[in-house]
């Protein structure tokens, strides 16, 4: 399992799910989902991520033990 601060990221930089979504050419849901759990990006994606907070990778997510 994955975790991630992207929700907290967001807040702090003051954008939305649809503003994040647009940065790294996802939709909304996508943001949404990867924020709830539910789903795990790509490395690609994850890097967009992390890109746009100006963080590495393994400061927005987290693979936690199942």
């Amino acid at each position: 399992m994955i975790k991630n601060r992207i929700k907290e990221l967001r807040a702090i930089h003051n954008l939305s799910q649809g503003d994040l979504a647009e940065k790294v050419n996802v939709r909304r849901e996508t943001i949404g989902n990867l924020e709830k759990g539910k789903y795990n990006p790509s490395l690609v994606l994850a890097w967009k991520i992390a890109e746009v907070f100006d963080l590495k990778i393994e400061e927005v997510f987290t693979v936690m033990d199942e």
